[in-house]
């Protein structure tokens, strides 16, 4: 099975986050075999969630759509085994506690097992309580990713001691969006994280929506995570949006190369 540290065993990596089930889940189909197809070396599919706390405007709209469709975790998961006939590239899963803990931890683990995804994000876990997630994804051999913000401050050597798959830096304060300007001292972020782990792979998320935002981080960390630019072009195409998705990554991924 693949590893989420596989993803950027070749060069920089580019992470592409997609909302499940927005406009449906056919499409969310076509628009993650197009962004792998452009180059994407690990999907990050999202979970709706009523009450997606970390998320912008863009995403949230996102989530309320696919939810107004009809879209459960079960619909995603039949998603996953369809997407793995020949999506070959890491998979992980990016929803909030509630929804993981609501099907049952154990029950959700198993499946994502069954069905092939190699790990998960549940922003609104701090570090501090994922001992009531980690475990039983370990039990399973998925990755739980940690997140580090720039307020983690004397906590990054902490989280990245005990990281899994690769650590998941947040560019910027605040909520995920597109963002004209990241102004965090992200170099400083990912040096306290290499220092702490050296073997674990370093991606920056939250604000990265250009190429040359992308070429920029990737400088500074092994991987660049992209999820409002892509999602916003979902929402402005629907369902002639895969097209469109594949060329967006495919700049992106020509650019971190």
């Amino acid at each position: 099975m693949t590893k989420l540290a596989d993803a950027f065993k070749n060069g920089k990596a580019f992470v592409a986050f997609i909302t499940c089930g927005d406009p449906t889940l056919e499409n969310t189909a076509k628009i993650v075999r197009e962004a792998v197809r452009a180059g994407a070396d690990l999907i990050e599919l999202g979970i709706p969630f009523s009450d997606p706390t970390a998320e912008g405007p863009v995403i949230q709209g996102a989530n309320v759509r696919a939810l107004a469709g009809g879209v459960t975790t079960d619909k995603i998961f039949d998603l996953v085994v369809d997407l793995r006939k020949d999506v070959k590239v890491p998979m992980l899963f990016m929803t909030y506690a509630n929804v993981v803990f609501s099907y049952g931890i154990d029950r959700f683990c198993a499946k994502c097992a069954e069905v092939g995804i190699n790990g998960m994000i549940l922003p609104d876990v701090p570090f501090e309580e994922k001992e009531e997630f980690a475990p039983t994804c370990r039990k399973y051999d998925l990755d739980f990713v940690s997140l580090i913000a720039p307020t983690s401050a004397d906590r990054i050597a902490k989280i990245a001691a005990s990281a899994e798959g690769f650590v998941y830096c947040v560019s910027s304060l605040g909520v995920t969006g597109m963002r004209s300007n990241i102004t965090t001292d992200i170099g400083a972020m990912v040096k306290l994280v290499r220092e702490a782990n050296p073997s674990i792979p370093c991606a920056i998320g939250f604000g990265i929506s250009t190429p040359e935002q992308a070429a920029k981080m990737a400088k500074e960390a092994d991987g660049v995570i992209v999820g409002s630019a892509i999602v916003n072009r979902v929402a402005e195409y629907g369902l002639d949006a895969a097209p469109v998705v594949y060329e967006y990554v495919k700049s992106m991924k020509d650019a971190i190369r």
